[in-house]
């Protein structure tokens, strides 16, 4: 019935199978239902250390990352509700970048946020602005073993992510998406184009976006078969990539904007 079931439920069927094969800076890294969770809940006692109380709003400001995906997993497993924001593309812009953000960390009232390493000497401007924010934190607080936490059981009604529109024709808007709502969703993804455990998908969508966060993640988390993960950005410098991982891990189901179809033909 929640995205973290769906995450208990592989772990103790299939530990070790695949769930996210991820191209990172050069690197690559494969992770596994068990390493996902094991990473996720060290981050959830961490954030529950931090003092996030079940229903509070955690900002989720990275790049994509094996920690962005502990970070969001980490925040349900502690009961909280991830907002993803989308991460500054060059560093030099990053104070800007964090004052466009106040008003929607205002909006969702978020009480924590965890963002890049870059950002944290801006954790001040934040805090003196967004009155509910107790504390701005990166990856590297949150790691460690999870043992003895006990995961908060949510329920299908319980909001599962608070996602805020682009904001490119007015204030962004928060939008509330429970458990219920995206595994309804996913299940009508999965159906129409007759996904099963035997597919790979093939992804550079943000993940801050709908299409990358709900088909790229939830949506091969909740079916059952691995995603093949890689950054935007990595993606526009060298469209080629997303052909070239299609052909190497054998994707069956991609996709992306018109834009991306034209830069791979030029």
């Amino acid at each position: 019935q929640t995205l973290t079931e769906a995450l208990e439920y592989h772990v103790e069927r299939q530990p070790e199978r695949l769930t996210v094969h991820l191209y990172e800076e050069g690197q690559e890294t494969a992770i596994t239902y068990r390493q996902l969770y094991d990473g996720a809940l060290g981050y959830a006692a961490r954030l529950a250390q931090a003092g996030l109380q079940p229903g509070q709003m955690v900002a989720i400001m990275l790049p994509t990352c094996k920690e962005y995906l502990f970070s969001l997993y980490g925040v349900l497993l502690a009961g909280g509700v991830p907002v993803p924001l989308y991460p500054p593309a060059r560093l030099t812009t990053i104070e800007d970048h964090m004052t466009r953000h106040v008003g929607i960390l205002k909006s969702a009232g978020a009480t924590i946020m965890i963002t890049i390493p870059e950002a944290k000497a801006l954790a001040y401007l934040l805090r003196a602005q967004v009155e509910s924010l107790r504390a701005v934190l990166m990856p590297s607080d949150l790691e460690g073993s999870g043992a003895g936490f006990a995961p908060v059981r949510g329920k299908a009604g319980d909001i599962g992510f608070l996602q805020y529109t682009s904001g490119s024709t007015g204030n962004p808007k928060g939008v509330v998406l429970s458990h219920t709502n995206l595994l309804v969703n996913v299940q009508a993804m999965g159906k129409a184009v007759s996904a099963g455990p035997g597919d790979v998908f093939v992804s550079w969508l943000p993940l801050y976006h709908d299409m990358g966060l709900i088909g790229g993640c939830f949506a091969t988390m909740f079916l059952g078969f691995p995603v093949v993960l890689m950054s935007p950005l990595a993606f526009l410098s060298r469209p080629g990539s997303w052909m070239r991982a299609i052909h190497r891990h054998r994707g069956t189901i991609s996709g992306g904007p018109n834009f991306s179809y034209e830069l791979c033909l030029r």
